[in-house]
C-alpha cells in the first residue's frame, strides 16, 4: 500500500496506486458473480487518469471499459485498448462513424439516435444498446415510447446496419439499497425486457447495476455490471457502509509541500474576508492548492489536512491557488508535506472527509481535481482492503 509520507519533490501531486485499482476491480469482479464487469473510466477515470486506470482494470479482469462521451472512447482506442468499450452519451451530429469503425458499442435512447448511428455505418454493423428510462428521468426512452425505439432498432437491424446487443438502464438510488425506488426501477426494467422480447428482441446483454447495485443489489446484476466510483476505492454508500467494510482501497492520495510557515498573534485574520481569526498565537502553514486545482471552496474552515502525522484544519477561505492550515503550536517548516486526503490507513484524511466538509460526495472530490495537479502513478504490488 502507498505510503503518503514518502518524500515529496513536486509542489503538489495526486498519487494513484494502480495496485489499489487492480485490487478494487478484482473485488468487484468477485461480487459480480456470473455477470461480466464493466469498469467505468469517464471523466478521466474520475480524476485518476483514464488510460492508466483502464489498463489496470483490464489486467485485473475487467471485461468491458465504459466511457461516457465519444472523445473518451476514441482516446481509449488510440491508446491501444482493443477490448469491448461502451459509450453512452452522444448528441446530434457527432462523428459516430469513427466510433463504429473503431468497434465501440453505442447507446440509443430515441429513434433519431438509431437513424444517426445507422447513417454512420460503413464496413461493419454498429453494435447498439437500447436504453430504457426506468425512473431516473435522465437518458433512455420512457416506457410509453419504448416500443417505438425497439421497432426503429429492429428495422435497421433487418437492414444490416446495426446489431442490437444490449438493453440497459441506470439506477437512481442504489446508494440507498433499501429504497423502494430500486425495486420499482427493477420492475420497470424487467417490463421493458418483456416488451422487447414480445417484439422479438432478446439481446445477450442486459445491464442495470452501477457501483451500488454491484455491491448491494445482486438482483440487478443481470448479464453485466458497471461499477464506477467503487473502482477507485470509494464507497457509494458514504458513512453508512465505508470502503474498508466493502474491501475497497482508495487509490488516490493528494499531497502538497507547505509553501510557507509563519507564526501569527491572537486575533490575526486569515484569507479573504478574514472569516477566521486566530483565537491564540498560532502557527499557520500555506498549502499551494486551491479551488483552481479543484479543492471545494465550500470546505473553507472545515476541511482536514495531515501535517507531521497530525490532523489539522484548513482555516479561512480556500483561495484559487492556495489555502491555509492551522498547525496550532506544532513545529513545521516550508517544504514539509501536507496530506490532504488518501486511503486513511496512516491516519490521513480521506476523500469522504473532504466531502463531508464540503457537504458533497466523494465522487466530486476526486473528479474535480484539475490538470494543474500532476498525477503520479505508483504500483505497490499489493493492496488490502
Amino acid at each position: 500500500m502507498y505510503d503518503p509520507l514518502e518524500p515529496l519533490t513536486a509542489r503538489a501531486e495526486a498519487v494513484v496506486d494502480l495496485a489499489a485499482i487492480r485490487h478494487n476491480v478484482a473485488t468487484l469482479r468477485a461480487r459480480a458473480g456470473t455477470a461480466q464487469l464493466m469498469t467505468v473510466v469517464k471523466a478521466d477515470g474520475y480524476g485518476h487518469g483514464m488510460v492508466p486506470v483502464a489498463r489496470a482494470a483490464r489486467e485485473a479482469g475487467a471485461d468491458w471499459i465504459g466511457a461516457a462521451v465519444l472523445e473518451e472512447a476514441l482516446a481509449l482506442r488510440a491508446a491501444g485498448d482493443t477490448g469491448p468499450i461502451f459509450c453512452w452519451l452522444t448528441t446530434p451530429g457527432e462523428p459516430l462513424e469513427q466510433a463504429i469503425a473503431a468497434g465501440i458499442d453505442l447507446s440509443a435512447s430515441a429513434p433519431w439516435e438509431i437513424s444517426e448511428i445507422a447513417a454512420g455505418v460503413a464496413d461493419r454493423p454498429a453494435r447498439v444498446h437500447l436504453k430504457i428510462d426506468t425512473g431516473m428521468s435522465r437518458g433512455g426512452a420512457v416506457p410509453e415510447e419504448w416500443p417505438t425505439l425497439v421497432r426503429a432498432a429492429q428495422a435497421e437491424e433487418k437492414a444490416g446496419r446495426i446489431e442490437i446487443v444490449g438493453i440497459w438502464s441506470h439506477l437512481a438510488s442504489s446508494d440507498e439499497p433499501k429504497s423502494p425506488v430500486n425495486e420499482a426501477q427493477l420492475a420497470t426494467f424487467q417490463s421493458a425486457l418483456d416488451v422487447a422480447a414480445s417484439l422479438g428482441v432478446e439481446p445477450p446483454l442486459r445491464h442495470l447495476a452501477n457501483s451500488g447495485g454491484t455491491l448491494a443489489l445482486p438482483e440487478t446484476h443481470f448479464d453485466l455490471v458497471r461499477p464506477g466510483i467503487a473502482t477507485y476505492g470509494l464507497s457509494p454508500f458514504g458513512d453508512a457502509l465505508p470502503s474498508s467494510e466493502l474491501g475497497l482501497v482508495p487509490a488516490m492520495t493528494l499531497r502538497a509541500k507547505l509553501a510557507m510557515v509563519k507564526r501569527v498573534p491572537a486575533g490575526a485574520g486569515v484569507s479573504y474576508g478574514l472569516t477566521w481569526t486566530a483565537p491564540t498565537p498560532s502557527t499557520l502553514g500555506l498549502i499551494p492548492l486551491g479551488y483552481g486545482d479543484g479543492l471545494p471552496r465550500h470546505a473553507s474552515s472545515s476541511a482536514p489536512v495531515q501535517v507531521g502525522g497530525v490532523r489539522r484544519t484548513v482555516v479561512g477561505r480556500i483561495c484559487m491557488d492556495q489555502c491555509v492550515v492551522n498547525l496550532e503550536d506544532d513545529a513545521a517548516a516550508a517544504g514539509d508535506t501536507a496530506v490532504l486526503f488518501g486511503s486513511g490507513v496512516n491516519g490521513e484524511p480521506t476523500a469522504d472527509d473532504w466531502a463531508e466538509a464540503a457537504q458533497t460526495i466523494n465522487y466530486e472530490i476526486v473528479t474535480r481535481l484539475g490538470a494543474r495537479v500532476p498525477r503520479r502513478y505508483v504500483d505497490t504490488g499489493e493492496a488490502t482492503g
